[in-house]
């Protein structure tokens, strides 16, 4: 399966889901979720030579987050809760790759400030919403902090390509703002807004780091 087609595919499947969303037609936007769920993750391994340490633990968290958008795509309460905890342990797996390939360097310090000065602002807009959501959405809103300052740590390590670098880092930065998409609807305000901004960010950004894997040792 070339690129083209894949993202002509993933392209198709977004518009989808949104319309999906958008008519809150479940029996439809569960199915088109994981099917373009699974794109990212065929994407991941379709790239040729990517660092092992990626390989090992980034398609994993692929997976993982593949399985929370099915589980986010269902009503009940306790599938949002699984589906939080399921892209909580791809953000560890993410962080874990990232931290790992490229170590601590200038950019982790550079991309950690601003990183750490949004989720506090966040973190205090979305606090008096949580209720007794407020542990598990704390510990995520670190752990996505943590992903970003790891992606920050790629870009900034020069061994790696600058277009692979800079593919993952935003796609990192785009899953991040899509998460704050997902808080506001579920914590501050309901509405499909919040969905047609996310949904392409979120995409855009499992997308941009799948086939990020294939750039870095370029």
């Amino acid at each position: 399966m070339g690129n083209d087609v894949i993202l002509g595919s993933a392209i198709l499947l977004l518009a989808a889901v949104l319309r999906f969303e958008k008519t809150e037609n479940r029996s439809g936007l569960v199915p088109a979720k994981g099917l373009l769920s699974c794109l990212f993750v065929a994407t991941a391994l379709l790239q040729v030579d990517p660092p092992p340490v990626f390989s090992r633990l980034v398609i994993p968290g692929l997976v993982f987050c593949l399985g929370g958008d099915v589980l986010l795509a269902l009503p009940q309460k306790r599938a949002f809760l699984l589906g939080l905890i399921s892209f909580l342990v791809g953000h560890v797996l993410y962080c874990a790759a990232f931290f790992l390939a490229a170590g601590i360097n200038a950019g982790t310090w550079l991309g950690s400030a601003p990183a750490l000065l949004v989720s506090t602002g966040v973190y205090l807009w979305l606090r008096p919403h949580l209720g007794a959501m407020h542990g598990p959405v704390t510990a995520y809103i670190i752990v996505i902090t943590a992903m970003v300052s790891g992606a920050a740590s790629v870009l900034g390590n020069i061994r790696f390509s600058e277009a692979g670098r800079v593919m993952l880092f935003a796609g990192a930065v785009a899953f991040y703002f899509s998460d704050v998409f997902v808080a506001r609807d579920r914590f501050v305000r309901k509405g499909y807004i919040n969905r047609l901004a996310g949904l392409p960010l979120y995409y855009a950004g499992q997308f941009l780091i799948a086939f990020s894997l294939g750039s870095l040792n370029q």
